[in-house]
């Protein structure tokens, strides 16, 4: 799972990262979320990582992004509910970490 994360890392971000404790668990399933006529049977599993940059931002273009990602942008902690982010929930989890607060790590099926 490390080897995946440190892999995507540098296909979808350009950056080289060090691996964290797992901060989250959530699952994702389709037939219970808005989008559920077109991803009704799919069921995922997605780990959360807390990560640090090996250097400061170097740039780089990213490897092998998605096909539908438009781009990277790394943003303010203070700034992030100003942005799309999803699972919607995940940004009230991110802030308690940084205010070193509990939180659970099994999220559930959120979105």
């Amino acid at each position: 799972m490390h080897n995946a994360l440190l892999r995507e890392c540098m296909e979808e971000v350009g950056e080289e990262v060090e691996i964290g404790e797992l901060l989250h668990i959530r699952e994702y399933i389709g037939k219970n979320h808005v989008h559920s006529s077109f991803d009704f049977h799919v069921h995922q599993v997605e780990y959360y990582f807390v990560c640090y940059l090996v250097k400061e931002k170097n740039n780089k273009a990213p490897t092998n992004p998605d096909s539908h990602q438009v781009g990277v942008e790394w943003i303010h902690i203070n700034d992030l509910f100003q942005f799309r982010i999803y699972p919607k929930e995940l940004r009230e989890y991110i802030i308690q970490h940084v205010n070193h607060q509990k939180s659970p790590v099994y999220l559930g099926d959120i979105n």
